[in-house]
């Protein structure tokens, strides 16, 4: 609906940090919900269905990385960004595993965040935006109107950062891309994340897409370049 302002989840058990987020948020024009614990996350998603989250990992109660895989099970389109601590390299590894989209690093900017938030909504809506309606490589379909992916005719769910990666794949197959271009093209080339998220994402989908993960055969590494996807 035009004018309808985006809902946007901030999930954070510090006051302040909480408080400093919505306030921002709200002067940028999105309609903003907080949480105290994974658990009333997990209700104001059931009942009000935001478009994004902003999701602290050190929650009481069920941490971020479980409401991180929950919601990403029953919301495959929603927007998922992480707070993580500076030093904790493994806790964006495993946040973007489990299928968030971002993630920040406290402290961080609000502007920068907000950006972020921003940069995700575009790659969903101009996903959307399509003259083409159908993407297709051998054995793989993207449905660009509905935003689903098949192969072999079966549905296979993926995130907005997963179905935007896989459209690019397509669209430039049997194409070395390296991972600096993926991020510009995924993410935007005002993205200041790591390249370890390009790894981490395609890993993710090759566990949703290959036949034998271990061995991919859809989505090729390209040793020392990036990734290629394998035209049919």
């Amino acid at each position: 609906m035009a004018g309808e302002r985006i809902k946007v989840l901030v999930v954070e058990d510090e006051f302040s940090i909480r408080k400093f987020l919505s306030i921002n948020l709200n002067r940028e024009g999105f309609e903003v919900l907080e949480a105290v614990s994974g658990e009333e996350a997990l209700e104001i998603v059931r009942r009000t269905k935001p478009g994004v989250i902003v999701l602290d990992i050190m929650l009481p109660g069920i941490d971020g990385f479980e409401v991180c895989q929950r919601i990403r099970e029953a919301v495959p389109n929603i927007v998922i960004i992480m707070l993580t601590a500076k030093s904790q390299d493994m806790d964006k590894i495993m946040g973007l595993e489990l299928g968030a989209d971002d993630y920040m690093i406290k402290p961080f900017n609000p502007l920068e965040l907000i950006a972020r938030i921003r940069a995700n909504l575009r790659k969903i809506e101009s996903a959307k935006d399509q003259s083409k309606k159908t993407v297709v490589s051998g054995e793989l379909e993207l449905d660009l109107e509905a935003q689903r992916f098949y192969k072999r005719g079966i549905e296979i769910e993926l995130t907005p950062i997963e179905f935007s990666m896989m459209k690019m794949f397509m669209q430039n197959k049997n194409k070395a891309l390296s991972r600096d271009e993926i991020l510009n093209i995924v993410w935007g080339k005002s993205y200041f994340g790591e390249m370890k998220t390009v790894d981490v994402h395609v890993r993710r989908i090759r566990e949703k897409i290959e036949d034998d993960p271990s061995n991919p055969s859809v989505i090729e590494t390209v040793w020392g370049i990036g990734y290629r996807l394998r035209g049919y």
